[in-house]
């Protein structure tokens, strides 16, 4: 699967379709999961991020866990991980489109600054185009 952070929030299959994910609290808790790919983030960190700016409701865990339930109906139960007291979405870097770009332009920029100007015109094209 793919992530897309870069624009509104969205999920990808393999064959580029794209996923409903749900509501803006459940794509707050996955973007702020992928932001941090494979790695577990407690429930106090989430709950913060989901609820950024409001007030979370009087029992935030539970709320927390129906989103959980919510983002793993839409993905499937073995894309989002319980973990360490939290979760944690089960993705590598490269599959989240922020990262893939930041990859894409240090690598176009080091093609360029190496004299080799077409490939840093197709790698920087590839990072322009996650956009």
């Amino acid at each position: 699967m793919r992530y897309c952070l870069l624009g509104p929030t969205r999920v990808l299959t393999a064959d580029g379709d794209e996923l409903p994910v749900g509501g803006p609290r459940v794509r707050a808790l996955l973007t702020t999961l992928a932001l941090r790919p494979g790695r577990a983030l407690p429930v106090s960190v989430l709950v913060d991020e989901v609820w950024f700016g409001d007030e979370p409701p009087a029992d935030a865990g539970g709320a927390l866990q129906a989103l959980v339930g919510r983002l793993r109906k839409a993905l499937g139960r073995d894309r989002i991980h319980s973990a360490d007291g939290g979760y944690r979405l089960g993705a590598e870097r490269e599959d989240v489109d922020l990262f893939r770009f930041e990859r894409l332009a240090a690598d176009g920029s080091a093609a360029l600054a190496a004299g080799d100007a077409g490939r840093a015109a197709e790698l920087l094209d590839e990072a322009l185009g996650l956009w």
